[in-house]
């Protein structure tokens, strides 16, 4: 494949951009070529020009990967080990990049396609494919056995709340509950551990975002799939670059969203000194805002927010409490079962703050009921009333 591949580029004029037809043409003809040399299985024909083409054009042997809509997670640890996940399995596959430069030259393909930068210096990236794949990169000498590749897939099509109703992965009440709290103004933050499906849960809730509003998303790799919200504007950070430019912050999308008179923001997920600006925004008239985090729990999530606003501001904590239970209305969170499927898993209520804390009232919670078929049976039990009623009150939905 390496001759074939090298005698198109060295037939193909890089000072222009070919069609896929026209480079297509070029590698049958030097697969035409090399059949007059050796015999050449008609099967292995085609699968020799898809190689040759995704190598110069997409990919390389992870396009394979990418295509199927079953995988959901890709991982490269390295030129020759390329493991997938599957329906919630962890795979390895018998494919491997022909060389360490290979892999290099992929890497930057995809790094340079979004004006990103990634090199010994700068040795950790992340990025995003055309499709909306999250892309991580860890280049030597971080990297001790060579580039690691980690690539997030998401659906062509974002998952709709009644498809995750189908799924299994909330019940039909949790979600008509949440709908109206959507539709009212709640801020509600989701939390969960990696892989718990908090992106595509937070598609899911804006597909209740009225239709007439302005939102603002804000994400460090753009991801969000936010469908029919016409008046839809889409930030994304950037790192500081080689050439002098500088890096854009959430923390600077933030600030800079309040200027352009959102209705809602939406910020892909906080891990750091952001929190304090995404409470403030939800504290400064913002009502509907949502976000995502990583935690174990409702009461670990308003741990790590305590810390994260740290890393902002020096505040005393009751005031840091303070602004989470006056910001954040509802916490959702959710996580992944033994048996690899999704739940949400509780659902609770900011109450407000006190001398001990940050007040948490519990509205659902799934508890298990057993094992079917290798699959978790359970329901989602109600465990209190909404307290603070009062935007559903102003939306017209209190009773």
């Amino acid at each position: 494949m390496e001759r074939i591949r090298k005698n198109v580029l060295a037939q193909l004029d890089m000072t222009r951009d070919h069609e896929e037809e026209e480079l297509l043409a070029v590698i049958d003809e030097e697969i035409c070529r090399e059949a007059g040399k050796r015999v050449i299985p008609l099967g292995w024909r085609k699968e020799l020009r898809m190689q040759v083409f995704h190598s110069l054009r997409k990919l390389d042997v992870l396009q394979e990967l990418l295509d199927e809509d079953d995988i959901t997670e890709i991982m490269v640890n390295g030129p020759e080990r390329i493991f997938y996940e599957k329906q919630g399995r962890l795979m390895a596959w018998d494919r491997k990049f022909s060389s360490q430069e290979k892999l290099e030259d992929m890497i930057q393909q995809m790094v340079g396609s979004r004006n990103r930068t990634v090199n010994a210096a700068e040795p950790i990236a992340d990025t995003r494919l055309e499709d909306g794949s999250r892309v991580n990169v860890v280049l030597p000498p971080i990297a001790l056995e060579g580039p690691m590749v980690s690539i997030r897939k998401f659906p062509k099509r974002p998952l709709q709340m009644e498809e995750m109703i189908e799924k299994g992965t909330i019940s039909r009440e949790c979600a008509a509950f949440l709908e109206q709290l959507v539709k009212a103004g709640y801020n509600i933050f989701i939390s969960g551990g990696t892989g718990s499906g908090k992106t595509t849960f937070l598609n899911a809730l804006s597909e209740f975002i009225p239709k007439s509003e302005r939102v603002i998303t804000i994400e460090d790799a753009a991801e969000l799939q936010i469908c029919g919200v016409e008046n839809l504007v889409r930030l994304e950070t950037r790192n500081a670059g080689a050439e002098g430019t500088l890096a854009i912050t959430i923390r600077d999308l933030i600030r800079t969203a309040l200027r352009m008179r959102p209705d809602r923001i939406i910020v892909g997920e906080i891990r750091g000194a952001e929190c304090l600006d995404m409470l403030q925004a939800m504290n400064t008239g913002h009502d509907g805002s949502l976000s995502t985090g990583h935690a174990n729990s409702c009461q670990d999530m308003i741990s790590r927010m305590e810390t994260m606003v740290l890393m902002g501001m020096e505040l005393p904590l009751a005031a840091i409490q303070s602004q989470i239970a006056a910001g954040v209305d509802i916490l959702v969170h959710l996580g992944r079962l033994r048996d690899r499927s999704r739940r949400l898993l509780s659902m609770m209520e900011l109450e407000g703050a006190g001398e001990k804390g940050i007040r948490l009232n519990p509205l659902y919670e799934f508890v298990e009921m057993g094992e079917q078929d290798g699959m978790i049976v359970g329901s989602w039990k109600k465990k209190g009333e909404l307290i603070h009623k009062g935007k559903l009150y102003a939306a017209g939905m209190g009773g």
